[in-house]
């Protein structure tokens, strides 16, 4: 491999693993957020205050990326997590499942993410040293 391909190759092994890192962490302080304020509810009200991944997809589409009446993908997802016309149980499922749980998962997945590439890019950069031992 050439260096300068060498070199393309670390960089985009580095972006993903940036990307997977910021992805995890990210996740885990929102789920850390959302439980904290599900248990401050809980405490002040009584009542466990449930948040669905639909209702967490829904209010993160609608405060930065959708406006009303926008028409696209987005603004469909929006519609469809709203008043869902079909896959009823998918949206079932996405109402059922705590978003906390969901956040978890995605924290786990980026987690993955950035070890997997952190341990290509040791790989890659061992490769191109000389072995020391001989």
């Amino acid at each position: 491999m050439s260096r300068r391909n060498e070199h393309a190759v670390n960089q985009r092994l580095a972006v993903l693993r940036g990307l997977g890192a910021l992805i995890a962490y990210g996740a885990l302080a929102s789920f850390l957020f959302l439980i904290t304020l599900q248990i401050y509810h809980w405490f002040r009200d009584g009542e466990w205050t449930h948040i669905g991944i639909s209702d967490g997809l829904l209010s993160v589409l609608t405060s930065c990326c959708v406006a009303d009446g926008a028409t696209g993908v987005m603004a469909t997802l929006v519609r469809w997590l709203d008043t869902p016309t079909d896959w009823l149980g998918w949206h079932r499922l996405l109402e059922v499942v705590p978003a906390s749980i969901g956040l978890f998962c995605l924290s786990v997945l980026g987690n993955f993410i950035f070890i997997y590439y952190s341990d290509r890019l040791d790989d890659l950069q061992k490769e191109g040293k000389p072995d020391e031992r001989a």
